[in-house]
């Protein structure tokens, strides 16, 4: 018998239901689950005081806060989901909270194949890069699946492969024996304590990975991931982008956060050597998701600029795999 998270039983429900993506909700009577990628405004209702409560019960144990100061957390719950919550006055009237569930098992590319996420050809070319040790850039929208896939190539590695993931919150799930899973950790009331995920990849250096793996790219973070990589390290990302080449620009613009010294030049011609292919994952409005695009990066030194290789869309009649790896 599954545990109860919350002891409201609608929503646990919810919760414990394999079926249920996500939930999410804006209001006393305002709650959406996502199924098989699509939403749907559920028939619960809840009162204000019953959604205060709910909180305060998903961050017991997370040693995470919510409160004026903090008026937004993420954190990890029992099961392996994330939760997020915001609280006015930065919401207009009510608690905003969105539950992503992972499942408990790790996902692996045959599980992405029978979803028919990718098919088995571009699963093996998949399981040929992780090998090889390529540094791979995912990237998708979200609710495209980003963080299973990204567990899904980590899971090809051998058992003997050391890993370090740097997450803002522990979402990815590995059947590895030898992996550390670092979060970050926000400040405490004295403003202090606070762990950034620039400092967890500076610490995972001295870790001795054999493959590092950033979780998310958003901020300045994304310019300690090149330079881990551009000393010889083999990584993984994932990043918010509408398209691969997209995926590339972002991470182009990200690493000039780190400080007004950094060069766009100096980061353009990084990405180009150490980023060796950006996957792009899609959801339609139907929620099927799928490997819309694999792109390789290299450095063209005639133009001075990055050069990319379409080597696989979804919509092509022949891919081109044979050269890929």
């Amino acid at each position: 018998m599954k545990n109860h998270i919350v002891s409201n039983s609608l929503i646990n429900d919810f919760i414990q239901d394999d079926s249920v993506e996500e939930i999410w909700i804006n209001g006393p009577g305002h709650i959406f689950v996502a199924r098989n990628g699509i939403s749907e405004l559920t028939s619960v209702v809840l009162s204000e005081n019953e959604i205060i409560v709910l909180v305060e019960q998903l961050l017991r144990n997370t040693g995470r806060r919510l409160d004026i100061s903090h008026p937004f957390v993420d954190a990890t719950l029992p099961d392996g989901s994330r939760l997020h919550a915001v609280i006015p006055d930065i919401t207009k009237k009510w608690p905003a909270i969105n539950i992503r569930k992972f499942g408990s098992a790790a996902p692996n590319l045959e599980f992405l194949v029978e979803k028919q996420m990718l098919d088995s050809q571009i699963a093996s070319l998949l399981k040929e890069m992780v090998g090889n040790s390529k540094n791979i850039l995912i990237s998708g929208t979200t609710g495209a699946g980003k963080t299973t896939f990204l567990s899904s190539l980590l899971n090809t590695l051998p058992a003997n492969t050391r890993i370090i993931t740097c997450e803002e919150v522990f979402e990815l799930k590995l059947n590895s024996s030898d992996w550390v899973a670092l979060q970050t950790r926000e400040m405490n009331l004295e403003s202090e304590g606070e762990v950034s995920l620039r400092r967890l990849i500076r610490e995972a250096l001295r870790m001795r990975p054999d493959r590092l793996v950033l979780g998310e790219v958003r901020q300045a973070e994304a310019l300690d991931l090149l330079i881990a990589l551009n000393s010889g390290m083999s990584g993984m990302a994932t990043i918010h982008a509408n398209s691969a080449r997209e995926a590339i620009n972002k991470l182009m613009l990200l690493p000039l956060l780190g400080g007004p010294n950094i060069q766009a030049e100096f980061v353009k011609k990084t990405v180009g050597q150490v980023i060796d292919f950006a996957i792009h994952l899609e959801r339609n409005q139907t929620g099927f998701r799928q490997v819309a695009e694999i792109i390789e990066i290299s450095n063209d030194p005639i133009r001075d600029n990055i050069k990319t290789n379409s080597i696989y869309t979804a919509n092509q009649s022949k891919r081109k795999l044979s050269e890929a790896v």
